[in-house]
């Protein structure tokens, strides 16, 4: 083997920087388990709030090898929603709307209709709303310039009545899409602002949606309020220290009087208690002069040693610019301030509001967040409904860059009065309670037209420019699918994925040991490592661990012994043949290559078409598989290679079978192809039933393929579905009913109010579908989960998995006719994979309704369709490698095409048995221990191991014996045609 020692230093490296990760990501998670641990209150609940103070005051602490616990939580393996608890959320930036306001000048109902014509198409196109718009209103008034419909005084800088078509479609374009990105920037905003560990937040490539997951979420009513509530932009009046003095001066005695009481409640020496007080006395003068300003230091440290970090008063800290908080101590700041007895010390026009960007104190290292007191928040007098335009600019006379504004006739008017009010004096600019710039106001201000100027960098008054625009036009956010798991249920599938997991890894380990013997310990320790570097590597990409993704992990792992397998069957055919055990074992790695080279391609190739097409439990499938490909494959070249040219180097060999498995397949002859026409009959039967099920019965269509809402409810005892469905009827909703993962538990799907997009509304039906499920004839269930999926996003889901699985056999065509050079391979393939795919259809639709899981097709079906076509198409290739080098090898002694396939065949069905039977093994214990969730998900998987087994040698094979026959037959006939003709 070359270069062993460099490989050898690879696999050490690898190994050693998954374990860095992995310990990473454990040392994040004790973090956590130490701050439920000191936030735990004496009736055994945990406080969230002292939670939260625990995480923060380590937050942006060093806690591990130098790396703060900000960082750990970046590259971490965390917990998707399933498997904790939390919320998923899909919003939609309306571009319709956007338009509407656009145009709000005009009276033509021409507009109107043709935006709601652009808006019925763009449900099924993939192009932009404005050209779907644009072709509606040229199709109404085809001879109206759009010039006259969208330019007006508030954009004169952009268009004019002259402008011509295409520049006013850019210029909407424009408006569309910076809508799209100013809601992101908010939701953004908001969510880091919520306070949720790990929250993931991303723009869905070529669509106006952004998804949202918020693990732990227990209060989803307020998550879809601060998501799909209106951005507020507000001008206020700012409090400046001087005028507030006597309330800061009260609230300072009022910080180092909780601080004394604090002190002397743990003092129990009446002396100490004097020595106290005496301190706290000396703090409080000092403090007093930081709040107000005259005479603390840059940093606003305590000058007295005895009071630590844990004093309220050192929680403010004076910048010299006003009062700033720790990042840290904001969440115990913010209940400090929300106290009644503080609240009455200032004036009851003044809220306390942070800026929106915290910023770095060099002298101590810390993040700091400035604090300011502001006039009105809520009933402010002016808000951003009149800006009409906001742009980032430059200041003539410095060169820096600002921000230009420009608001309407009654913005302009108010506008005068506020600056005129506050010359001198700060006006700051807040958006959703944050806020974003505090300039100071050097003159009164006419005409409307302002420059925001400041220390700002480029990026910085871009940003400006974009919140002032938040206010300029209405881009609502409607939430069009959502997810909500309760945290029981989390807790429920982090024990099935846990149980599954090592109880799947134990059976391929034991199954492998029974069959190889002690060449099995080799493979045994490859999949261990592959495990280890599976794991290592989604933890350094921050990758997120679902219920799905442990599934994924665990096929990986099952089918990782493919590679093992392909290997080790060619080394029994070299020792078979009388060959040394080194050159046995070089030539097995050698010529088994080309065939595990070919089967990872095609299994690739479905799981990219996964990841690019799949969302959510497929998406979690998918990225597992991925990383599974590439570390599996890994393992089975490079782990157990070196481990055999260690005993190679020893001197010593291998056994590759024990006493049950020596003579398993050996000299097996089944004539697969001469039945191959009983095979083909029974096939077209098992289509025909599915086909006639699929034409009177149909499919459970999952609620993602035709939209509704979902409720997983669990009763104490066993319930009928039709006791269910009776009480959904009688509270007036029309309900589907099934059984899901026991006689004790149902999911009910609605499609009751589903384009109704107001928040309150799914609050109404929560609790009515709660007061349904409370009781079923004495019966007590709760909704332990539930789900939205508005129509839009279902129609873009069927469309999505369509195009995932003609993309899929596309490439899997070119690939199988590139590396055969073959039509007839590529055919054969393809047929057989069509077969498959009708196959589980059918009994999907025979089986439904029948089974005490979900048989629903969905998303999760289709991701289980596309894996099944990988593994067929996997099993399939290695099959063709074969035959491929059986023809070049054996058409020398005139053997027929049927008999050379068949040698073929024959020669890879231990190859196909043991891994079939691998893979079914895991398979089979996700489909027991795996959870509700994936269950009917792994059964179409497990039925599509069983169906591609069967087709690669009955259905696939044998169609390439029919079309390379008629080939042949082809040929012979024009060779007799052009000998007649040269006659």
């Amino acid at each position: 083997m070359r270069n062993r020692g460099g490989i050898l230093a690879l696999v050490v490296i690898l190994l050693s920087v998954s374990a860095y990760y992995l310990i990473r990501t454990f040392k994040a998670n004790s973090i956590r388990n130490d701050a439920e641990a000191a936030a735990m209150t004496v009736d055994g609940n945990i406080d969230p709030q002292l939670k939260q103070r625990y995480l923060d005051s380590l937050w942006k602490q060093p806690v591990f090898l130098g790396t703060t616990l900000e960082d750990l939580t970046k590259q971490e393996l965390g917990l998707g929603l399933d498997l904790q608890g939390g919320m998923h959320v899909i919003l939609e930036v309306s571009p319709n709307d956007i338009v509407k306001s656009l145009a709000s000048g005009t009276r033509d109902p021409r507009v109107g209709q043709a935006i709601d014509n652009a808006a019925e198409r763009a449900v099924t196109s993939s192009d932009h709303f404005v050209d779907l718009f644009v072709e509606e209103f040229k199709k109404l008034a085809p001879n109206t310039s759009l010039a006259r419909i969208f330019s007006t005084a508030a954009n004169r800088g952009e268009l004019s009545l002259n402008s011509s078509d295409i520049d006013v479609s850019n210029y909407l374009k424009a408006e569309v899409d910076g809508a799209f990105d100013r809601a992101f920037n908010i939701i953004q905003t908001r969510v880091d602002k919520f306070g949720v560990a790990n929250p993931n937040l991303q723009k869905l490539p070529g669509t106006n949606r952004i998804q949202v997951e918020l693990p732990g979420i227990d209060n989803p009513q307020r998550v879809r309020k601060l998501l799909s509530g209106a951005a507020k932009l507000e001008f206020v009046e700012v409090y400046e220290p001087n005028e507030i003095g006597p309330s800061l001066d009260a609230f300072s005695g009022y910080l180092n009087q909780q601080d004394l009481e604090a002190r002397l409640s743990s003092i129990e020496d009446r002396a100490d208690e004097q020595e106290a007080a005496t301190d706290t006395s000396a703090l409080a003068n000092d403090l007093a002069a930081q709040l107000t300003g005259s005479g603390a230091d840059s940093t606003g440290a305590a000058t007295d040693s005895l009071f630590n970090s844990n004093s309220l008063s050192n929680l403010f800290i004076n910048t010299g610019n006003g009062l700033a908080v720790r990042v840290k101590d904001t969440t115990r700041v913010n209940e400090l301030l929300n106290r009644n007895a503080v609240k009455q010390l200032f004036p009851n026009d003044l809220s306390f509001v942070y800026d929106v960007k915290p910023f770095m104190n060099t002298s101590t290292n810390e993040e700091l967040v400035s604090l300011y007191f502001v006039k009105n928040l809520g009933n402010a007098p002016l808000e951003g409904d009149v800006i009409t335009n906001a742009r980032q600019d430059y200041d003539p006379t410095t060169g820096r860059p600002d921000v230009s504004m420009q608001m309407n006739a009654t913005g302009s008017r108010k506008w005068r009065e506020l600056t005129t009010a506050n010359v001198g004096q700060r006006v700051a600019i807040v958006l959703d309670g944050f806020v974003y710039s505090a300039p100071n106001v050097n003159q009164e201000i006419t005409g409307g037209n302002s420059s925001i100027s400041g220390n700002f960098t480029l990026e910085e008054a871009s940003d400006l420019a974009n919140v002032l625009k938040a206010g300029k036009l209405p881009a609502p956010t409607n939430i069009i699918e959502e997810a909500v798991v309760g945290a029981s249920v989390g807790s429920s599938a982090v024990r099935a994925g846990v149980i599954s997991s090592v109880v799947g890894l134990l059976a391929v380990l034991i199954f492998v040991l029974i069959y190889y013997n002690k060449a099995g310990w080799i493979a045994n320790v490859a999949l261990v490592v592959n495990l280890v570097l599976l794991l290592g590597v989604m933890a350094s990409f921050g990758a997120t661990l679902t219920l799905p993704g442990i599934a994924g992990m665990v096929l990986s792992v099952g089918m990782s012994v493919d590679a093992n397998v392909l290997i080790y069957e060619r080394v029994k055919e070299e020792l078979n043949e009388g060959k040394p055990f080194a050159t046995a074992v070089r030539n097995g790695f050698k010529f088994a290559m080309p065939s595990i080279i070919d089967s990872n391609v095609t299994t690739l190739i479905t799981g990219i078409i996964l990841f690019i097409f799949g969302t959510g439990l497929v998406l979690g499938f998918a990225t597992t598989l991925l990383i599974g490909i590439f570390t599996s494959l890994f393992c089975a070249i490079f782990i157990s290679r070196l481990i055999f040219e260690h005993y190679i180097k020893k001197g010593k060999t291998v056994t590759f079978f024990t006493n049950w498995s020596e003579k398993l397949f050996k000299d097996t002859n089944i004539n697969f192809v001469d039945n191959r026409k009983k095979f083909y009959m029974v096939s077209a039967a098992i289509i025909i039933a599915g086909a006639i099920s699929i034409g009177i019965r149909g499919f459970g269509l999952g609620v993602d393929f035709k939209g509704g809402r979902t409720y997983v409810a669990k009763f104490e005892n066993t319930v009928a579905t039709e006791d269910v469905r009776k009480a959904m009827e009688d509270a007036g909703f029309t309900a589907e009913v099934k059984t899901f993962g026991g006689f004790d538990q149902v999911k009910i799907t609605t499609a009751y109010q589903i384009e109704n997009t107001d928040p309150n509304v799914e609050l109404e039906i929560q609790e009515q579908i709660n007061g349904v499920v409370a009781n079923i004839d004495g019966n007590a269930g709760e909704v332990v989960s539930s789900s939205k999926v508005g129509p839009t996003i279902a129609n873009d889901t069927i469309w999505s998995s369509l195009k995932a699985i003609f993309y899929s056999l596309i490439l899997t065509f070119i690939y199988i006719y590139i590396r055969f050079r073959s039509v007839a391979f590529s055919f054969g393939a393809v047929v057989a994979v069509f077969h498959d795919v009708l196959v589980i259809l059918g009994i999907f639709s025979i089986f439904n309704g029948l089974l005490p899981f979900s048989l629903d097709v969905d998303q999760a079906f289709v991701g289980a369709v596309l894996t099944l076509m990988g593994y067929s198409m996997n099993d399939t290739v290695v099959v063709f490698d074969r035959v491929r080098e059986y023809l070049n090898d054996k058409r020398k002694a005139n053997e027929s095409i049927a008999t050379v396939i068949n040698n073929a065949l024959n020669s890879t069905l231990s190859r196909t048995a043991v891994t079939g039977i691998a893979t079914l093994l895991v398979l089979l214990i996700l489909l027991i221990f795996g959870g509700e969730t994936i269950r009917g998900f792994i059964f179409a998987m497990f039925l599509g191991v069983i169906v591609g087994t069967y087709s690669s040698l009955y259905i696939a094979a044998p169609i390439v014996v029919d079309a390379m026959q008629r080939q042949l037959t082809k040929e012979k006939e024009e060779g007799l045609k052009a000998a007649e003709a040269k006659a």
